[in-house]
């Protein structure tokens, strides 16, 4: 197993900022139809960067492990820093080969959180 394999299924088994929502924020919820993944994501800002930010939801491996590491990464970047963030970034991030079929999973955080900065 490599460094990679390790630190997403640290992530998946604890993951960073899951629980229940932010009181004054904004929430969004996106889902995967072709494997059932459901994401519950909120966030507050505060001076146009972000001051908290949640998840909650089902999935595999892949896209808990990736909501994790990204909800980390968002954590005081501003909204224009987050809108450049795209799906590179994710696989770059999660640091392993991805299979079509997971790509949209390692994603699915990232599609919440861009329409939670609209």
């Amino acid at each position: 197993m490599n460094i990679y394999q390790d630190i997403i299924l640290d992530h998946y088994h604890h993951p960073h900022n899951q629980g229940g929502s932010v009181l004054s924020g904004r929430s969004v919820e996106v889902s995967n139809p072709l494997c059932g993944d459901k994401i519950k994501m909120t966030i507050s800002f505060e001076k146009n960067k972000v001051k908290e930010i949640k998840f909650q939801g089902e999935g595999c491996v892949i896209s808990t492990a990736s909501s994790s590491l990204l909800t980390d990464y968002v954590k005081n970047k501003s909204k224009q820093e987050l809108k450049k963030l795209d799906s590179k970034f994710i696989i770059k991030m999660l640091g392993i080969d991805l299979g079509m079929n997971r790509i949209k999973c390692a994603v699915l955080p990232l599609e919440a959180l861009h329409k939670l900065l609209v």
